[in-house]
Parts: C-alpha cells; structure tokens; sequence
C-alpha cells in the first residue's frame, strides 16, 4: 500500500485534487473533515478548547463557532499553537482508525489529505508528499471571490500556514494549481498512472 501526504496552501486547488484521487479509487482521509469530528458537539475535544478559550467559542446552539474561534487563532501564533496542542493529537488518532477502514476496504493508495502536513511535522510519516501550488495572489483572489474573505482576512490565512519555499521543500510531487480545474486534474491522472506503474517519485521531482 502507498501512503501518500496531499497538502497545499488554502486555495491552491488542493481540493480538485483529493476529489479527483477519490474517483480514481484513492481512499482519503480528509484531515479537515476529521478535525470537525473531534470537536462535534459532546466531545471531549470541543471540551477541551472550550476550556482553553472560553465559552465566547461556543455558539449558542452548542457547537462551535468556527469564526469566533478563526478570529483569535489566526491573530495570534501562540493562541493558534494552543489550538493545535489540543486538537491535532485527537485528529492523528481518527486518521489512524479512517486509514485502517481504508485500507480493509481494499484500497492501495491512502491519501492523507493534510492542510498542515508541513506544519505539524507529518511529512516524514508518509511515503510520498504531493503538494499543490498556486501563487499567492491568485489564492488570494480565489478566497476573496469565493468564499467571501475580505483581502485582509485572505492573506492572514496564507500567513498562518507553511510558506511555500517549505512546502516545495518537502514535496516529492509538486502539482501546478495555478491553472484550469480540468488541466489539474489531468496531472491527477498522469501520477496516478505513475504510481500504479510502480514509478513511485521520492527524489524531490515535481510532476
């Protein structure tokens, strides 16, 4: 089986990717995904931020708000490395249980789709780092036009993460998302046709 690390900066197109891996019949591990589960609503890990936070994270309904919580983390790189003290060693526990449903279900590549993957040391702990980039200023403009973040708030975002000199250094496959859906998908395809042809990349060549 091949472990395979996704990870790019916000907005790089890293998404088109995973979706395009899962219908190639990659089994993926949404790390995002995960870290919402681990803070759903009667969990020890939404306990557990609450308790580093405050209730002013909590919406009124009881689950966590997500933007009132954005607001601290983002401003403040000790606040973001409480929040990550506290939630990321719960999402490697549900990523280890999601990759062995995987991996029973039959599936030989298992793509662990990690925003921080460079961040939080992960990068070792695969077999291949694939990493999609974008230039800054366009994800900026992506994150303006789509999901309605303001300049000021897009570029906090893309600050909070890896810068993109790290994430390059640690890739063995480095994806162009700088351009068409369909043109990034079809690189897809090509690696995936790589991969199942035994040519696994390791040495640091991009796509």
């Amino acid at each position: 089986m091949l472990r395979v690390g996704l990870t790019g900066g916000i907005a790089s197109g890293k998404s088109v990717v995973a979706r395009r891996l899962t219908e190639l019949g990659a089994g993926v591990v949404d790390h995002d995904v995960l870290a919402r589960d681990v803070v759903a609503p009667g969990t020890a890990g939404l306990d557990a931020v609450v308790a580093e936070f405050g209730d002013e994270v909590l919406a009124p309904d009881g689950t966590l708000d997500r933007a009132a919580l954005a607001r601290v983390v983002f401003a403040d790189p000790t606040a973001r490395a409480r929040l990550n003290g506290v939630v990321h060693p719960l999402v490697r526990a549900a990523a280890a249980d999601a990759e062995r449903s995987r991996r029973e279900a039959g599936a030989d590549v298992v793509v662990h789709d990690v925003p921080l993957l460079v961040e939080t040391g992960q990068a070792g702990h695969v077999d291949v780092v694939v990493v999609v980039d974008a230039p800054p200023e366009q994800r900026v403009r992506r994150l303006v036009e789509t999901r309605g973040m303001t300049e000021e708030e897009a570029w906090a975002r893309l600050a909070a993460q890896a810068d993109d000199e790290q994430r390059i250094e640690a890739a063995d496959v480095v994806l162009d998302g700088s351009g068409s859906v369909e043109g990034l998908r079809e690189q897809v395809d090509a690696l995936w046709a790589r991969w199942h042809a035994g040519a696994v990349p390791t040495d640091g060549a991009g796509a």
